[in-house]
């Protein structure tokens, strides 16, 4: 077991290396979320082939194959919407915070740090290829469903933004339809979603409970530290977002409230 967590780590940090050159010529730490989702699939592909069991059983061989399809499909969206752009104005606070430190503080605090998050998050996946356990459960088909509802989640809802953003006619503007009149953050929640799913296909492996540190993680960072957090204040003082927000859930998609007490809300927090 230890192995294959040395070798996911080992193929992280080799990939992380590899986006901080990258990164350092470009001089736009932000093209490192285009490897995030790749990051997975490689490491624990590469964990998977360098374990030295190369095991059949169907349930690394479902979780490998479930990642991938997030993986790559994520890939290619943030590439996409990245082309063009330059580097994303989270990584453009950073720049500017920590002037001349920039470049050892992003291998440290974006580079390694987000590999060290990934070999986190895919515990479940390491420790279903180290110990696969016995034949389908009930768990597993949980974890299928949970994660074709989150992946469908975050996919649609990706594809709904990417449409809306197409052109710029709606630059400046925020999107009120589809899965976005129901949640602020759709593609959040599928993410969230997607990797409980991954952690209940890994619950019947021998040391599958362990693996409830990674949909914790993620839910902690989209909740409290990058992700929600951080993208929401770059809309703070926008009228627009502020009656969006009083009518509609940050995270988990329901109804919006009703029209009349959203711009009475609006109407308190309107600077």
């Amino acid at each position: 077991m230890t192995a294959i967590f040395l070798s996911a780590a080992a193929l992280l940090a080799w990939i992380m290396c590899c986006m901080f050159v990258i990164g350092l010529k470009a001089r736009d730490n932000s093209l490192v979320d285009i490897a995030y989702g790749p990051a997975f699939v490689v490491a624990c592909w590469g964990a998977w082939c360098l374990s030295g069991a190369l095991t059949l059983h169907f349930r690394p061989l479902l979780l490998l194959v479930l990642l991938t399809l997030w993986g790559v499909r994520l890939g290619l969206h943030i590439g996409g919407r990245h082309s063009g752009r330059g580097e994303d104005f989270r990584y453009r606070k950073f720049r500017e915070a920590w002037g001349n430190t920039i470049i050892w503080r992003s291998f440290l605090q974006i580079y390694l740090l987000q590999g060290a998050v990934v070999l986190v998050i895919a515990t479940p996946i390491l420790l279903t290829i180290g110990a696969p356990g016995g034949s389908w459960a009930w768990s597993d088909l949980l974890g299928v469903l949970l994660f074709f509802i989150g992946f469908l989640f975050e996919a649609i809802s990706d594809w709904q933004l990417t449409v809306f953003k197409r052109g710029g006619a709606n630059k400046g503007k925020i999107i009120l339809h589809g899965l976005w009149r129901y949640s602020r953050h759709p593609n959040y929640f599928g993410e969230a979603t997607l990797w409980w799913g991954i952690f209940c296909i890994g619950l019947a492996a021998p040391f599958g409970l362990y693996g409830l540190i990674s949909p914790l993680t993620i839910a902690f960072l989209l909740l409290k530290v990058s992700g929600i957090p951080m993208l929401e204040e770059k809309y703070r003082g926008n009228p627009e977002f502020a009656a969006y927000k009083a009518r509609t859930n940050a995270f988990f998609p329901w109804f919006p409230r009703e029209a009349d007490s959203s711009a009475s809300l609006a109407r308190r927090v309107k600077p």
